[in-house]
């Protein structure tokens, strides 16, 4: 049995509406971009949402909006999880500030009481990550930027649909990042994201600094990017939005069978999730002693898996030569060698899970 990680969801219907904007001509910024942003911005729960490119350019956008506001300036620090995708520090050391690494809890978000040691009067802002689609603790963290008169951006990119406290995630904070990368709980068959927010000002400058800083199409406001989004992937993010809960809710039904067939299982730690959170589960992560042999196992079973992420963002090359007197994060640094993706997505089936879960008692048992 072949399993693979993640599988997009794909239909004759996705198929028809791509000829359909190719019969139609128009592919950039047309007709079904602005109703993308519009069903998005309706299911996210906000007044605002700006495609763009990818989620590292919808998010560095932000971030020179911030600046062109005054809200974020050279050396300025933002605090984020070490324990989250590379991309997600990128956008704000583009934009000059510098990110202050912080670790997480059992839930592998960050830690409240982390971001709270972490700030120091150069800090202006928090960018806590909604990691492997479950969300972090909201209101702790909402409480603790209120005191400290800091911003918030909510990193979405694993957990569109997600709530907490039955809220969706993206609409609670600032603003928001989103990622439709193919293997994303809303994909749209290539690279792509969005930021969300109810700040008019904010979603205006975002907008205008996609496409060359234009106020219309001869006049230009601003110095821009080119960083739109396409109608073809518009097109293909607006049907997937319409499946998404469906979708999520499959991949809610595959983690359940995952716990019933692991949660007594020696050896294997099963991720928790707090009473006020309604996961997604983008990534259904487990932690094993001896994860690189259960991978190989598990690989010569044909059961794909993944490890998100090996390497954490404080340890990386390209930031231990950017920065001095890095942290130890202890939770953090143990974790990435005892974690490992199992496979899941909305139309996995109670074979596959079980067969994976088969699998794993199998190695720990030899």
């Amino acid at each position: 049995m072949k399993i693979p990680l993640s599988k997009p969801y794909v239909t004759q219907e996705i198929k028809d509406a791509v000829l359909r904007v190719i019969d139609g001509g128009n592919f950039i910024l047309g007709k079904e971009s602005e109703a993308f942003e519009k069903e998005m911005a309706a299911h996210t729960g906000v007044k605002n949402c700006v495609l763009s490119a990818n989620w590292t350019a919808a998010v560095y956008l932000l971030c020179l909006s911030l600046k062109k506001l005054g809200r974020l300036k050279e050396g300025d620090e933002v605090i984020m999880p070490s324990h989250t995708a590379f991309p997600s520090c990128e956008p704000f050391i583009h934009a000059g500030a510098a990110p202050k690494f912080v670790d997480v809890d059992e839930t592998y978000t960050a830690d409240p009481a982390a971001i709270e040691r972490a700030i120091t009067p150069k800090t202006v802002g928090i960018l806590p990550v909604h990691i492997y689609g479950h969300p972090v603790d909201v209101d702790r963290i909402k409480a603790i930027a209120a005191a400290h008169k800091l911003w918030i951006i909510e990193d979405c990119a694993q957990a569109q649909g997600a709530k907490y406290k039955g809220t969706r995630v993206g609409s609670m904070t600032m603003a928001a990042g989103f990622s439709f990368f193919p293997s994303k709980n809303l994909t749209v068959f290539g690279d792509g994201g969005a930021m969300t927010t109810n700040d008019d000002e904010l979603a205006n400058l975002v907008r205008k600094l996609r496409n060359h800083g234009r106020r219309d199409k001869n006049t230009n406001d601003m110095i821009g990017f080119n960083l739109r989004f396409n109608e073809i992937n518009a097109a293909v993010g607006r049907i997937q939005l319409r499946e998404l809960d469906r979708l999520n809710d499959g991949r809610r039904k595959a983690v359940a069978l995952y716990r019933q067939l692991l949660g007594d299982v020696k050896g294997v730690t099963l991720p928790p999730v707090r009473p006020d959170s309604e996961p997604v589960y983008h990534m259904f992560v487990i932690q094993v002693d001896n994860r690189d042999g259960l991978q190989k196992f598990l690989s010569e079973k044909g059961v794909n898996t993944g490890i998100h992420y090996p390497v954490a963002v404080h340890q990386q090359p390209a930031i231990q030569a950017l920065y001095k007197d890095i942290p130890k994060l202890p939770v953090t640094e143990r974790i990435v060698n005892r974690i490992l993706s199992l496979p899941i997505y909305g139309e996995i089936n109670a074979e596959q899970v079980t067969h994976v879960c088969n699998c794993i008692k199998e190695f720990l048992k030899a």
